[in-house]
């Protein structure tokens, strides 16, 4: 694989995987991506990014803005919108016991009010030892003490003194930016550009960020010319960043991320469906809770309201039971995001529209450009 970027946040703390080369697999092309295509930042205003429409019918591309978006879509269509909001996750401090630099990633918490985390540090970490976390100024402050390690690198951890995790990270925890944007470094105009503007429920650690493109004026503009949305929410975790591992597709583990189809976005889905309307996913991450509400829900019939871990893996000859059109970052090669992209579209056709992108100059990741698959 070769795309001139540090790995993606996340790769630090996860165990070491096997490279996956398979150039005989239509899923798994590599492509060469020149640094400076890797967006650093959004545009001013998110809506001018570039938009390329990729039609499935006609096997064509053409080029436009995310701001053409009314014009690109019909009456009666619905655009589904994950609303998770990113918490501020990546923790730095120093071992109690040896002052050494650590490193951390908060997960989500447990019932029994423990945390979930990924870290590093130089040296072995051992079970009951704590960490002195810093907040943003990099002053001392709350100390988490490491209970219990746990599988795929994780640890049982837990904060002392106690308070709500939302408002220890709002306190100590800085945006979990990948690597590729500025060495992962966070500015503070992060907070709110690695944030979708209709974000409202906290757990994600990473953006969904096919929906950093929309402005609230661009919202507004869409629902003028009578297109519906519907929230629903899939908190994007650490299995987003994974490669592909194992000796094929068929083996590679996915890690489960909660999602939730409310009662009344499924209502209003099948009400838009039964009408004849387009149901367009915005993200891959939509796709993935559209589709895990659909395997839950009774076979050619209506979406039924869901929640709970998905672990989905979309790769063919998966058929798509709940969405009609997709819109999306440009991906990293050799990872699941990509490969769900290419079964949805076709693994020819977004293999020639991610080439005429890298030729197009297009912005790639995660503050990058967008592309419609109708």
């Amino acid at each position: 694989m070769r795309y001139d970027a540090d790995p993606p946040i996340g790769a630090a703390y996860l165990p070491s995987l096997p490279a996956c080369r398979m150039p005989e697999d239509p899923l798994l092309f590599d492509f060469d991506l020149p640094r400076e295509l890797i967006a650093q930042q959004p545009l001013r205003n998110r809506a001018d990014a570039r938009l390329m429409v990729v039609d499935r019918r006609r096997q064509a591309v053409s080029h436009h803005h995310v701001r053409d978006l009314p014009d690109l879509l019909a009456a009666g269509d619905r655009l589904v919108l994950n609303n998770t909001r990113v918490v501020p996750a990546q923790l730095t401090g120093r071992r109690a016991a040896t002052g050494g630099r650590w490193q951390g990633l908060y997960l989500n918490s447990t019932d029994e009010g423990h945390w979930r985390i990924v870290c590093k540090t130089r040296g072995r970490l051992e079970e009951g030892e704590s960490v002195v976390l810093e907040d943003r100024e990099g002053r001392p402050s709350s100390k988490l003490w490491l209970l219990q390690r746990l599988e795929a690198g994780q640890w049982l951890a837990h904060l002392q003194p106690e308070e709500p995790a939302e408002e220890a990270l709002g306190r100590l925890g800085r945006v979990p930016l990948p690597h590729y944007i500025r060495g992962g470094k966070m500015v503070d105009e992060d907070i709110t550009r690695y944030q979708t503007v209709f974000a409202k429920r906290p757990g994600a650690v990473a953006a969904p960020t096919a929906g950093l493109h929309f402005t609230k004026e661009l919202l507004k503009s869409i629902s003028r010319r009578g297109v519906e949305f519907s929230a629903l929410t899939l908190h994007v975790g650490l299995g987003t960043f994974r490669p592909i591992s194992g000796g094929s597709i068929e083996e590679h583990q996915m890690h489960s991320e909660w999602c939730e189809l409310t009662p009344t976005a499924a209502a209003e889905i099948n009400a838009t469906r039964a009408a004849g309307g387009r149901l367009v996913a915005v993200g891959t991450t939509s796709v993935r809770t559209l589709e895990s509400a659909a395997a839950h829900s009774p076979d050619g019939g209506p979406l039924e309201p869901w929640s709970g871990e998905t672990d989905l893996f979309i790769r063919p000859p998966y058929e798509f039971r709940a969405v009609d059109a997709l819109l999306t970052n440009f991906h990293f090669p050799s990872t699941t995001l990509l490969v769900l992209v290419q079964t949805f579209g076709g693994p020819e056709l977004i293999r020639a529209a991610y080439l005429e992108a890298i030729a197009e100059k297009y912005r790639f990741y995660s503050y990058g450009d967008a592309m419609l698959i109708i």
